[in-house]
């Protein structure tokens, strides 16, 4: 009776660390939220008080972006199937998923850096420029972070038991920072893009 008093209790303890993990991380996307907020407000008054937006040859391209909108996006809910592989306890499929989820980050930052090189301006040519970069940027920057947590998980997998469908905090966030990734570039995508083909 002592045993399984003892036992229950190290779970609860165990469950509570899991949970405070897990609260830690979402009151830091809160806080990237607030910052990446300040950055699209910015952009929307410099775009609201300018006659032309974006300035003359400083045009943005739809092409490559919309692919990788598609790319990212679509990653969410590739991600989820590993989050959904592990609650079975199926480890090797939850890899399979991840392995795949970090492919299309890296092909998305891979097409970011191409749109980079191709656009013909810099981030100094003007506001819209500046904004643009540091946006992006910015982003691209937590897309890496992510690419690496997920990297992570799955360097932790390997070890035999590390992850199970009872015990699997780390990749559950793994899966919210990369949500909160995309959430962010459909914003990004839609002001910087979308919105400049009606001003």
């Amino acid at each position: 009776m002592a045993i399984a008093t003892s036992s229950a209790e190290n779970h609860a303890e165990h469950s509570e660390h899991q949970d405070l993990r897990v609260l830690g991380l979402l009151t830091f996307l809160a806080s990237e939220s607030l910052m990446f907020g300040g950055f699209f407000a910015t952009y929307l008054f410099f775009r609201g008080i300018t006659e032309v937006w974006p300035p003359e040859n400083t045009e943005v391209e739809l092409l490559l972006p919309t692919i990788n909108t598609i790319i990212l996006v679509s990653s969410s809910f590739v991600i989820h199937f590993g989050d959904a592989a592990i609650k079975r306890n199926d480890v090797k499929g939850m890899q399979r998923w991840y392995t795949i989820t970090a492919i299309m980050g890296a092909v998305f930052l891979l097409g970011q850096v191409v749109e980079y090189l191709t656009l013909g301006y810099g981030m100094t040519t003007n506001v819209f420029s500046n904004c643009f970069y540091l946006m992006t940027g910015f982003h691209g920057l937590h897309v890496f972070i992510g690419l690496l947590l997920i990297l992570g998980v799955l360097w932790r997998s390997r070890r035999p038991g590390h992850y199970s469908a009872t015990k699997h905090v780390g990749i559950e966030m793994a899966e919210i920072y990369w949500h909160f990734v995309d959430i962010i570039w459909i914003i990004l995508f839609s002001l910087l893009y979308i919105l400049s083909l009606f001003k």
